[in-house]
């Protein structure tokens, strides 16, 4: 008896060592899958970046790395706007394995981020204001994670600037379509439609400015959310009620373009002063 109990502890010792060590060598598999397709990925063959990632991963489901790049590698092969099933797949596969690092790893901001980026690629061509909301709200969950950083704040803005943006657009298509003179773009809204607009995207609004001027306080010259700011504003002002209220908001929208043309020629020529000072 005794010699059967060491015989059976001595094969349980062997098959906890073969296990360890299988398990061992998958995750040094795993690893080199992963140096692989982020080699891939560095040359734009994503196609086979996926499928060392996707090997990676499934070798060693806990390697967090290789769930990040294998969503970014079906990102990057995800274009906005085109109608095929395989890249509509590439967008959706992209969310799903993003969301799938959420289950562990509900705070990583990578993933939340990428989230948000895919479905406001997805809902931009042609618009989808659901899948705009989505996007705003991953981001918002960045925003709570990072208060301290820019990006999300930005992100918020753009989200809003184009769901009012598209209302905007949509009320003048409807009201034209009825009106014996038809209103131009640049063309104040009639008092209906811009009390209809006001009730519909009033919030819209208010909440993108909000977020595009704390991304500025965040980050001073941060032309792009300057950019998105002043058109912004030129919503608000067909939300306005008086014209002197209208032109302040336009006047506002136009010394932030000069701006913007401020910074971004002081960017250009920084690398060239620099280079003539060394």
């Amino acid at each position: 008896m005794e010699r059967k109990s060491a015989r059976g502890a001595a094969l349980l010792v062997l098959s906890s060592a073969f296990v360890l060590g299988t398990s061992g060598c998958a995750k040094l598999k795993a690893r080199d899958d992963l140096n692989k397709g982020v080699e891939a990925y560095k040359n734009a063959q994503f196609d086979q970046a996926v499928e060392d990632f996707k090997e990676s991963t499934e070798l060693d489901p806990t390697l967090l790395n290789a769930k990040l790049y294998l969503a970014q590698a079906y990102a990057q092969q995800y274009i906005p706007g085109a109608p095929s099933a395989e890249n509509k797949r590439n967008g959706e596969q992209a969310i799903a394995v993003w969301k799938d690092v959420l289950e562990n790893n509900p705070s990583n901001t990578t993933a939340l981020g990428g989230i948000g980026s895919m479905y406001y690629n997805m809902g931009s061509t042609p618009f989808n204001r659901d899948m705009m909301e989505q996007a705003k709200s991953y981001q918002q969950k960045v925003m709570q994670i990072n208060p301290g950083d820019a990006t999300p704040y930005y992100w918020v803005g753009v989200l809003d600037y184009w769901i009012a943006f598209r209302a905007n657009a949509q009320l003048r298509s409807d009201y034209n379509l009825k009106a014996k003179k038809p209103i131009k773009e640049i063309d104040a809204l009639p008092a209906a439609v811009r009390d209809q607009f006001v009730q519909q995207e009033g919030q819209t609004v208010t909440e993108g400015i909000d977020s595009l001027n704390k991304a500025m306080q965040l980050k001073s010259d941060y032309s792009d959310a300057m950019a998105y700011l002043n058109l912004l504003l030129r919503q608000k002002a067909d939300m306005e009620t008086t014209p002197d209220a209208r032109d302040a908001d336009e006047k506002q929208a136009d010394d932030l373009l000069e701006k913007v043309k401020e910074i971004n020629q002081r960017k250009m020529t920084a690398p060239s002063s620099d280079q003539s000072s060394q």
